[in-house]
């Protein structure tokens, strides 16, 4: 039999049975959209949150994984783990994840698995806002990579604006700000809290 429906990306995609050293990743957007797509929390197509601002493009596979939330639980690691930070709750959406691959993927709205190597605390407004990084499993470039730390600084550096820039306007303050990376162990915390999040996101509509 055919499927007559669609799973939802965020609540019908199963997260993977390795997590979190191996999860499974929805990608919404890739480094040659010219447009910001994201997942619509209502139908679970895929929706244009904006068009990409002047020359910040997004450099690797972005996405989220499915089954995770960002609310208390991200917000006490990221209070706890950072100085000088006010941080008033998670974002309030599922653990973003950027995936680094040599290999070319033509659009967003797929599924893939990838192992995570570490992340940034992102505070946007107040807000935790954290960014898993990941590689894509069969990657021959990049699956050696294990940490974050491993990493050349120069893809480190070209994350990290990314992140510190992608919504701001050149007229405009900056918005967010990184409180702190992390490699591997304290991402897998993460993605940890972040199922615990929305565990706690399904008892409250039940």
């Amino acid at each position: 039999m055919f499927r007559s429906n669609k799973a939802h990306p965020w609540h019908g995609i199963p997260i993977g049975e390795k997590v979190p050293q191996e999860v499974t990743v929805f990608i919404e957007i890739v480094p040659r959209d010219t447009v910001k797509y994201e997942v619509d929390k209502e139908t679970g197509y895929l929706k244009i949150d904006r068009p990409q601002q002047y020359s910040n493009v997004v450099p690797a596979n972005y996405g989220f994984i499915p089954q995770t939330y960002c609310s208390e639980r991200i917000a006490r690691l990221a209070r706890e783990n950072s100085e000088g930070f006010e941080v008033s709750e998670g974002d309030g959406d599922p653990l973003d994840i950027l995936v680094l691959s040599e290999h070319h993927i033509p659009r967003g709205d797929i599924i893939l698995k990838a192992r995570p190597i570490g992340g940034f605390c992102l505070i946007d407004g107040g807000e935790a806002d954290d960014k898993i990084i990941a590689t894509l499993i069969g990657d021959k470039v990049y699956e050696n990579f294990g940490d974050i730390s491993e990493l050349p600084e120069g893809i480190v550096n070209r994350l990290e604006h990314y992140f510190l820039t992608y919504k701001q306007l050149p007229t405009e303050e900056a918005k967010c700000e990184i409180a702190y990376n992390y490699g591997r162990e304290q991402s897998y915390e993460v993605i940890r809290a972040a199922i615990e999040d929305y565990r706690d996101l399904l008892a409250k509509l039940k």
